[in-house]
């Protein structure tokens, strides 16, 4: 483990935005909003993100104090103006929004101006992107890439566009994905019955309102679904597009609202004629059993509200653009023909009369847009940015509010439930002793950092639990199917980390009774210790024993610490060699547990040689394990055989959890600050720095998905991950108050 040097001080570091901005209303402004609000909630204070906003002749917008200048896109002049204030500034990037109606002058030819003024790096996001594109155009657009550092685009085929029809090289481009709301996979008949559509066949369409929309096509569809279908309701949401408004009020509207009387179809038509708020939108995505994109235009290459209704779980239902058939490829959703009723018809009832298709879509479309929500967006536009020039470490120590929300969902009076569908608890998994013990872990640790009568609540039923699974011998029963049903009698590593548990809780504990009833239990499976064989379990039983003695100093501890630590020493001289400096011949799980047991032992006995192996161990598998300066565990499926390859997926975060616990295991004990940083480096790996460069951990649930594969996270949210990524900030909470 080498020290990288001191990093640049970024402390002030600043980008900017140029784009519409609310309260304007129009979807890039809505966007950049979006964009700004999630780069400042994962990256402020070290990062700043502020707005440049676009306004027309005359026109006043009372914007908030994320926009730091307004530029006037019909005055060249303003744009050489802003460009010169932007130099003199300590802003290091500005990110501009494209699309060409948002500039001033023939295609937005104004923005060059700016341009070939402005002094700092520009990256450009183009929210449109017109194949085989006349002369006129493709001079402007390569104009613009010509003076930018790197063009982000939000479709794969976007990147083929520009390089086959505009010239450009692929190598400036990146493909970052529009972003979403992160919303829980729920089913929709909670939303029916909020938004009073209960027994309804719900459909929906939302969006600015204008012709391109083609939503004349879809009525013409419905006489023939509803003749099948009389609960059919389609849902028209949004106001009409503020321009079209301008120029000919609500005459489409009006159309569309002529149509549906004319068909009959009253009862089955709804229209939502306002601008709708985010929480509104996703309410009726939510209660939508398919959503409908009308639009006409072949050649749209990103759609704001198609890629809302991916992120909600909808069976989808679209014209064939080119967004459309990138995105709703591999049974994400059917695609019709423009401008034909009856494809809209077809599709519809494919969909609606075939129950396992509809859900296959729903779940490929929820996964997919796991990767496009805001907070993985923000991470991969600071990507690029930090390619073009130095921004901030991606790697952060800003993390998330700790919530017991999602624990709490997981628990009933008898314990922690295993297993987790999306977030929804699955009873019919059961209960573990593995998982209560961990759950006790997690909540008495928040209980000293807190003092929060929840997870003093909670702490009691997860030692309710133990108490209930230990037996008259001491031993410990592993697995519940409810209070009386054992599935699986005993398991020498869970026993092992009931009493890691018992002994951490008998130590961090505020509460009396708690500590008592804990103490009662360690103490009865005190001697079992001794019969352990499995490394883990010693390695468990080692870590709870030396918690257990720092509260209740004893000889006979000392005598059962050194006899553990000296058994995984053992372990360790038998399998070590030059290229193998480990207890076992392979790594499988929770590996780091064994070297943070004896960084425990030497803490208490002051036997350097417990230090120096768990030192020279931990070394070892943090280097198999960091690869440029990213966390890639072990991967479940196959582990790692000294002999053998290593497994790269499925990444579990049981394994990062205890990767974090032991290098701040490692930093309290030899204040080594380099074991800190490998904290917060493997920590990162649920905020985004790892393989899949995904949130692991779901802000919105406070749960923590299962794991990692090669493709996709497992969007199931279970006992194991939830606890694991919990112990693992609480633990980094702890350090750092001890720290300040």
């Amino acid at each position: 483990m080498k020290d990288k040097g001191k990093e640049p001080n970024l402390e002030h570091s600043k980008i900017c935005f140029l784009s519409n901005f609310p309260p304007k209303e129009c979807g890039i402004a809505t966007f950049t909003k979006d964009l700004v609000s999630s780069m400042n909630k994962r990256f402020n204070p070290k990062l700043k993100s502020k707005v440049i906003a676009l306004n027309e002749n005359e026109s006043f917008y009372n914007y908030d104090n994320k926009v730091i200048m307004q530029l006037n896109k019909d005055d060249i002049e303003d744009y050489i103006n802003v460009a010169r204030k932007i130099n003199d500034s300590n802003i290091k990037l500005v990110c501009i929004q494209h699309e060409f109606g948002l500039f001033g002058g023939e295609l937005g030819s104004h923005l060059i101006h700016f341009l070939e003024r402005v002094e700092k790096p520009v990256v450009v996001t183009f929210h449109s992107i017109l194949p085989s594109p006349d002369e006129a155009r493709k001079k402007i657009v390569k104009s613009i890439v010509s003076r930018s550092a790197a063009i982000i685009v939000m479709a794969n085929t976007a990147v083929d566009i520009l390089n086959k029809d505009y010239d450009i090289e692929k190598s400036k481009i990146h493909v970052v994905y529009h972003g979403i709301p992160n919303v829980p996979f729920y089913p929709n008949s909670y939303f029916k019955k909020k938004l009073k559509l209960n027994n309804k066949i719900t459909l929906s369409t939302f969006g600015l309102l204008n012709r391109g929309k083609g939503i004349e096509y879809m009525i013409k569809a419905l006489p023939d679904l509803v003749k099948k279908y009389p609960n059919l309701l389609y849902l028209i949401i949004g106001e009409t597009h503020p321009v079209i408004r301008k120029k000919e009020g609500e005459k489409y509207r009006n159309e569309l609202i002529k149509l549906v009387n004319k068909l009959g179809l009253k009862n089955n038509v709804k229209f939502y004629n306002k601008y709708l708020t985010q929480e509104e939108i996703i309410y009726h995505l939510l209660a939508t059993d398919i959503y409908i994109c009308t639009n006409l235009d072949k050649n749209q290459i990103v759609s704001g509200t198609l890629s809302y209704a991916l992120g909600c779980g909808k069976a989808i239902v679209s014209t064939p653009s080119i967004y459309a058939k990138e995105i709703l490829a591999d049974e994400k959703g059917l695609l019709t023909e423009f401008k034909n009723p009856e494809s809209y018809t077809k599709a519809i009832d494919i969909i609606l009369s075939d129950k396992e298709l509809k859900s296959r879509f729903e779940k490929k479309a929820y996964s997919f847009s796991r990767r496009m929500t805001w907070q993985n967006i923000a991470g991969r536009y600071l990507n690029v940015f930090n390619k073009v020039v130095r921004i901030r470490e991606e790697t952060t120590k800003k993390y998330p509010i700790i919530k017991l929300n999602h624990l709490k969902n997981l628990t009933n009076n008898l314990g922690c439930i295993q297993f987790a569908v999306d977030s929804r608890p699955d009873k019919s998994s059961g209960y573990t002793i593995d998982d209560n013990s961990r759950a006790l872990i997690a909540v008495t640790l928040h209980n000293s950092l807190f003092n929060s009568q929840q997870s003093l609540n909670l702490a009691k039923i997860y030692l309710n639990f133990l108490q209930h699974a230990q037996g008259k011998d001491g031993n410990f029963k592993n697995n519940f199917n409810n209070e009386n049903e054992i599935l699986d009698s005993h398991s020498e590593d869970s026993f092992g980390r009931t009493i890691w548990a018992l002994g951490y809780t008998v130590k961090k504990n505020n509460n009396k009774e708690i500590i008592k009833k804990a103490k009662k239990l360690f103490e009865k499976s005190y001697e079992k210790i001794d019969d352990l064989i499995s490394p883990r379990a010693k390695a468990f039983s080692l870590i709870g024993l030396c918690y257990y003695h720092k509260k209740y100093e004893k000889e006979e501890n000392i005598v059962k610490i050194k006899k553990l630590a000296d058994s995984l020493i053992e372990f360790y001289e038998k399998e070590s060699s030059d290229g193998w400096q480990w207890f076992e011949g392979n790594l499988t799980y929770s590996n780091s547990k064994l070297p943070e047991a004896l960084f425990l032992a030497y803490d208490i006995t002051n036997n350097k040689k417990y230090l120096k192996i768990a030192e020279k161990t931990l070394h070892f598998l943090s280097d198999i394990v960091f690869i440029d300066d990213e966390l890639l565990p072990i991967g479940q499926n196959g582990w790692f055989n000294k002999n053998g390859k290593r497994a790269l997926f499925d990444q579990q975060p049981i394994n990062v959890s205890s990767m974090v616990q032991t290098f701040l295991i490692a930093y309290s004990i030899t204040e080594d600050k380099h074991y800190h940083e490998k904290a917060v480096l493997a920590f990162n790996w649920f905020l985004g720095k790892n393989y899949l460069k995904q949130m692991v951990y779901n802000e919105t649930t406070g749960g923590c998905y299962d794991g990692l594969s090669k493709e996709n996270l497992n969007l199931n949210q279970g006992a194991e991950s939830t606890i694991s990524y919990l112990i693992a900030r609480l633990i980094l909470e702890e350090i750092k108050r001890k720290s300040n």
